[in-house]
């Protein structure tokens, strides 16, 4: 085929991005689950330290206990 008789299919990279919907819902959720992954690793992080000393305590308190 010449570029005479193929049809001619031009538009812009925004008009074609903004018609796929289905990468987009995509890309959002994927931002979605990287934001609350975040909160999620953070809150269980400062958890444990919290958590850490309350066992250790318990430990300390039965150890002083049992001697």
């Amino acid at each position: 085929m010449t570029s005479e008789t193929r049809p001619v299919h031009r538009r812009s990279l925004i008009s074609r991005l903004s018609a796929c919907r289905r990468g987009a819902t995509a890309i959002e959720y994927a931002l979605i689950g990287a934001i609350l992954s975040t909160f999620i690793l953070s809150a269980v992080t400062g958890l444990g330290a919290d958590l850490k000393s309350v066992f250790d305590n318990i430990i300390a308190t039965l150890g002083t206990a049992l001697s």
